[in-house]
């Protein structure tokens, strides 16, 4: 069970003195929705989703020059569609939750937009959401939660723990979406970079029945905790490149990982389509997360 695994516990105190998130109250929650499909994770089960098999869908590195837009156009039209045979089809594959690791705080606020002022390439996450329970039909109005370290390895809230020295404001990078009524939300962010003893990842949470304030939540019940992979071929390349190189800590390989076991989607691999011809263009990252709210 990847359960059992542990991330490196030396902030742990730290964590439980830091209480919850120091909410900028100039950040106003808004609402992006952006079409995507690709495979599930589930807290306890994972849902294997059939838009991830779509060949417009398939991680991408590079774009090759003369493109044909008439294959753009068609996956953009085959979008919806794909998403609702991913939500209804009930391909479900058992599949433990993980740790949420030493670095979560309360309280993240609700904004489409969790950069900042970060440095880095820029990542436009689409999560779908099923209820695994309810013939994987699409769950409205979840709270999807997502938090990861900026390009030198440092959390907010946390910061010094990779190493280096740098302002934290307990809040850059961590934030959340509601679904809509197709179960979809939008997130964007920026590519992760490394800390000492594990591979780039971003930590997902889950959240049912919360209430909205204005900017955050209260209340709600998180019925997922799990994480998100990167494909190491295309990671190697971003870590490689600057501000990524200015993080001088030793890099953990995907496969060296001590929680990502190898299990593709079902264990938190994004479906990565690059936005330009460099990895400085960024990528559009898309999961369906199938989650029992039972």
């Amino acid at each position: 069970m990847t359960g059992n695994h542990t991330e490196p516990n030396e902030l742990e105190e730290q964590q439980q003195e830091s209480g919850r998130h120091r909410l900028d109250n100039s950040v106003r929650r808004r609402r992006v929705l952006i079409g995507g499909g690709g495979v599930a994770v589930t807290g306890g089960l994972a849902v294997a989703g059939i838009a991830s098999a779509d060949p417009a869908k398939t991680k991408t590195r590079k774009p090759g020059k003369g493109a044909s837009t008439t294959a753009s156009t068609t996956a953009s039209a085959t979008t919806s569609a794909s998403t609702e045979a991913s939500a209804t089809s009930g391909v479900c594959v058992l599949n433990a939750e993980v740790t949420e690791g030493p670095y979560s705080l309360e309280g993240a606020l609700v904004r489409e937009d969790i950069r900042e002022d970060k440095e880095g390439f820029e990542v436009q996450y689409t999560f779908t959401v099923v209820d695994v329970g309810n013939d994987c039909a699409p769950l409205a109005d979840a709270l999807v939660e997502i938090w990861h370290c900026d390009a030198l390895g440092e959390y907010s809230g946390f910061v010094g723990g990779n190493g280096h020295d740098e302002e934290d404001n307990g809040t850059f990078l961590r934030g959340g979406q509601l679904t809509d009524e197709n179960g979809q939300c939008g997130i964007t962010s920026i590519w992760p970079g490394h800390y000492v003893s594990r591979a780039v990842h971003v930590h997902m949470r889950v959240h049912t029945d919360v209430t909205l304030t204005d900017d955050s939540y209260t209340g709600g019940e998180i019925i997922h905790t799990g994480q998100l992979f990167f494909d190491q071929d295309i990671n190697t390349e971003v870590q490689a490149t600057s501000p990524y190189t200015e993080n001088t800590t030793q890099e953990t390989l995907l496969e060296n990982d001590s929680i990502y076991d190898d299990g593709g989607a079902s264990s938190g691999l994004l479906t990565l389509t690059a936005l330009g011809s460099s990895v400085s263009d960024g990528y559009a990252a898309t999961l369906t997360v199938g989650v029992n709210s039972d």
